[in-house]
This record gives C-alpha cells, sequence and structure tokens, in this order.
C-alpha cells in the first residue's frame, strides 16, 4: 500500500489526521484519534513492559520536557544537533540536504562534510524540489531546536527537549540516591520530543513533534553482569559498517557470539542489541524477514556514541528500510560533558567499591514511527475484507459486542460488556448494520474478538442458553462458549510479553 493510500485509510479511520485540518494542516504536527491514542498507549505499554522487565532495577520517570540553556551547551546540542540546509536561490524554498539528494544518494549524508554535500549539488546540477531550477546554495547547519521565552524579562533562555535521553543523565544524581546505589541502574523515559524540521515528510517519519521511548542504562564499564551465554547462540540479522565499505550490502545473519569473538562488539552491547530484535520481532510482532540490524560507521553515527546499530525495517509504505530504533553505547560521554557543565561531581561508588563514572547504553525507541510501521505491514487488503493484524494485546479495541439484533439482545450485549469490562478486558459494544459489516469495521480496526449475543444467547428454554458466539479476526473461526470460558481464552492474549530471562538473571 503507497503511503498516501495507508494514510488516507488511517484518517477515514479516525488513527490519525493532521493537526488544525480545518486551517489547511500544520506541516510536522499530527492528531490521534480514538484508535490511534489506544494504539499509542499499547505500544508504549508494551515497550515498558518488555524493557523494563530486563532487570527490577530499571525505573521509568517523568521528567519536565523544557530545560534550561546550561543543558543543551553542555549535552552538546547547541552546537552539534543540526541538518544540513540547501536553499534555493530562487524560490527561496529550504530543504534537507538527504531530502534534496535522495535519489542520489539514498544511504543519505550523513558523514559528509557541508562542503562535500555542495560538491555533489553542483557536480550534478541538481534542481531544486520546488521550482526546478538547479540553482541551490551551499548547505549551512541548521540547529534544529526549538527556543522558547522564558522567565518575565526574556533574559534567559530555555528549549523544548529534542530528545528525551538529557533528562535521564540530569535524574541519575537523584535516582542514584533515592535507589540501591548499585550499577547497573536503567532510567526510562516516555515523553514528547520536539525537533525544528526544515523540511516534515514521510508523515510520521518526520515529525516537529512526536514521542519517544528511550531506556538510559548506567554501567561500570568494567563489570556489566548478564546472561550472555543464554543468548550466545541466537542469529541477529546485521548489516555491519565494514562490510558496506567493501561493498557487501547483504544482511548477514550471524550467531550473537560471533559478534563478540570476531565482530569486536562488548557483550552487554550484543546482549541488549538482540533483546531489542526480540521486541520488534515477538512483542511487535514485525516480519522477520524484513528486519535488519544497520551499523553507523564512525563518520556516520551520532557525534556522542561510540558505537550504533539502528533498528530498521522494510515498509512498503515508503519505499524500503526505515529506521524504528536504536541502540548507542555513549560511554561516558553524557555524565562527564553534564558534570564540567554543573560543575558536580557525577560519579558514584558502588557497594562492590571504587569510584567510576558510569558509562551509558541507550536503547531508543520512537513510538509514532513504529504505529505508522505496524499499519505499514499488518493492514493488510484481502479481497473485499481489510483487516489489520494486530497482536492482540496491541489493539486499540480488544473486544467487541454485537447484538444479533438492537432491540430484543441490546440489553443483554450491554451486561455483557460490563461482565468483560470487570474481568480487565476492554470491551465495546457495536449494534449499527449487519453483522458482516460490523465484523468488517473491527477488522480494519484491529479488533481480535468479537462477541454475538442472539436469539439462542437470551433464550432459556435454547441448549445454547447463556452462550455467545466468539469470532477470531485473523481465522475468522467461529466457536459458541460461554462469557466465562470467553473471559478465560481471551484476557491471557492481551497482555504483553515480558522477556524471558534465565533465573539466575
Amino acid at each position: 500500500m503507497k503511503s498516501e493510500e495507508l494514510f488516507a485509510l488511517l484518517r477515514r479511520r479516525g488513527v490519525l489526521w493532521p493537526s488544525a485540518e480545518i486551517y489547511g494542516g500544520a506541516q510536522g504536527l499530527y492528531d490521534y484519534g480514538p484508535l490511534g491514542a489506544a494504539l499509542k498507549r499499547r505500544i508504549e505499554e508494551a515497550w515498558q513492559s518488555w524493557f523494563l522487565g530486563l532487570s527490577d532495577d530499571y525505573y521509568r520517570i517523568e521528567p519536565a520536557e523544557i530545560l534550561p540553556e546550561a543543558v543543551w551547551r553542555a549535552s552538546g546540542h547547541l552546537e552539534n544537533f543540526t541538518d544540513p540546509e540547501v536553499t534555493c536561490e530562487n524560490c527561496h524554498r529550504a530543504f534537507r540536504a538527504d531530502t534534496v539528494l535522495e535519489k542520489l544518494r539514498p544511504e543519505g549524508v550523513d558523514g559528509l562534510s557541508t562542503a562535500q554535500i555542495g560538491a555533489i549539488l553542483t557536480e550534478c546540477a541538481v534542481k531544486c524540489p520546488s521550482c526546478g531550477q538547479a540553482k541551490l546554495a551551499m548547505p549551512a547547519p541548521f540547529n534544529m531546536m526549538f527556543r522558547v521565552d522564558w522567565g518575565v524579562t526574556g533574559g534567559e533562555r530555555a528549549y523544548l527537549q529534542p530528545e528525551t535521553a538529557q533528562a535521564s543523565y540530569l535524574a541519575f544524581p537523584r535516582m542514584w540516591d533515592v535507589g540501591r546505589r548499585a550499577l547497573p541502574l536503567g532510567i526510562a523515559v516516555i515523553g514528547h520530543a520536539y525537533r525544528n524540521e526544515i523540511a516534515p515528510r514521510q508523515v510520521l517519519f518526520r515529525m516537529r513533534a512526536f514521542t519517544q521511548a528511550e531506556l538510559q542504562i548506567f554501567f561500570d564499564p568494567t563489570s556489566f553482569p548478564l546472561p550472555f551465554a543464554s543468548v550466545a547462540e541466537e542469529p541477529l540479522p546485521v548489516l555491519r559498517a565494514s562490510d558496506r565499505e567493501r561493498g557487501e550490502l547483504e544482511t548477514r545473519s550471524v550467531p550473537a557470539r560471533s559478534l563478540v569473538e570476531s565482530g569486536g562488539l562488548p557483550e552487554f552491547y550484543v546482549y541488549h542489541l538482540l533483546q531489542t530484535l526480540r521486541f520488534y520481532r515477538d512483542v511487535l510482532g514485525f516480519d522477520p524477514a524484513s528486519i535488519r540490524l544497520y551499523e553507523k560507521s564512525e563518520k556516520e553515527r551520532a557525534f556522542y556514541n561510540r558505537i550504533q546499530f539502528d533498528v530498521e525495517v522494510r515498509l512498503e509504505s515508503l519505499g524500503g528500510y526505515k529506521e524504528l530504533g536504536a541502540v548507542h553505547y555513549r560511554g561516558d560521554y553524557d555524565l562527564g560533558r553534564h558534570g564540567q557543565g554543573s560543575g558536580k561531581d557525577l560519579s558514584v561508588v558502588p557497594a562492590s567499591g571504587g569510584r567510576v563514572l558510569p558509562h551509558v547504553l541507550e536503547l531508543t525507541f520512537g513510538v509514532d514511527r513504529n504505529l505508522w510501521a505496524l499499519a505499514d505491514q499488518g493492514l493488510v487488503v484481502e479481497g473485499e475484507r481489510t483487516a489489520w493484524h494486530l497482536p492482540p494485546y496491541l489493539a486499540p479495541v480488544p473486544v467487541a459486542v454485537f447484538p444479533l439484533l438492537r432491540k430484543e439482545h441490546g440489553a443483554e450485549a450491554d451486561r455483557l460488556v460490563e461482565l468483560l469490562r470487570e474481568a480487565g478486558v476492554p470491551a465495546v459494544t457495536d449494534g449499527a448494520g449487519s453483522i458482516g459489516k460490523r465484523y468488517a469495521r473491527m477488522d480494519e480496526a484491529g479488533t481480535p474478538f468479537c462477541l454475538t449475543v442472539d436469539g439462542e444467547t437470551v433464550d432459556p428454554h435454547h441448549p445454547n442458553h447463556g452462550t455467545v458466539t466468539l469470532r477470531e479476526r485473523d481465522s475468522r473461526a467461529q466457536v459458541r462458549l460461554s462469557p466465562a470460558a470467553a473471559i478465560d481464552r481471551i484476557r491471557p492474549m492481551l497482555r504483553p510479553p515480558r522477556p524471558r530471562l534465565p533465573a539466575s538473571a
């Protein structure tokens, strides 16, 4: 399904639409409707269940989203959080360099200097995407942070956070004091980030306001105890930077141990890379054949990273692999910079003894991007039916209850909805249109289970009295059973998976 077709379907169903739509829309901003907001919450809950389930010492906090300028100066964002901007000298429109060059360089422009980008523009006589003239100026760095008014006099400066990570670094000393004073310590944030994108595009992939879920793991680089042996033989689909430099562009499936023994990666990094892969494959349910772990080279990766693999998934709507998350080994960059900027010593003394400035492993996840990817892979046209094949625990509406005839069966359907809700199973009722049309609506919304109340349910003399028909979305199979039995079948499927860890972990 093409991007515009997929977006039209999501908008029609009220999953999402452009912000300020009655004014023509606000570029790079989107609103979520009832289905979209519910799906977004389910994705966040699944992420939290999985990644905080990796350790009892990983916690979620909810920090402020506006921070003073001193924070961003220390972090390096004032200097380095930029994208190369090119401006047309004819129509004066501004564009991201990688957008203008995407056909010539589908791999992007990471690692290229502005002079190198400018040379490509000149040599290839690249034309302006807006007016068609080959009059693009030399690229210049554009800082993407949103500055906000701060205080009464306006003499102080603050910025909306362009990422959620910095709040975790600022919270580390407090979390150390209120916690067990032990490493590793994980701090997770699910929150909004704001970026003044030069050219917002591809719907939820280049937004000016979006949601990130990030886990920052603070650890002693000399000791990070993990059950690596339990995952050593599990394969990972990787595309190494060194292979790309040799012209080898095929993803290779390699066991975790080989990435350590001959691949030069630390055990702690490979272990968490694998747990991240499991989340995309086993929790979100992406086609394993569509996932690759794409290593960024030293020139390509973010300025704070020592090791970076992006989790990329092949999406039909966007024409290829797209980044949905990443695993970053940031070393001691963050606590070191904030220690210098604040004048505070952020090193700690664990119970094991010895002062250490913790290193950071960052697991980052774009909530909005992954919602779009779930629609790309899961929304399937099957003849005259469109079905959204979401895992049951991600479905915005897990159960729909249908009275076959609203007048005769509506009261019993309402009682069944209340019974489901009391059992912790979210449910809605729908009595409009034929049963076939109701099934079609729920299939398109991703609802995995439908329960129908009919004459047999309410007839005290019928052998099926008190039973309902359970219909499953994917198989379309139907079975008659009691409400209690239906609840027992459905409820376990609505809990998101947690990581399977050995008893000693």
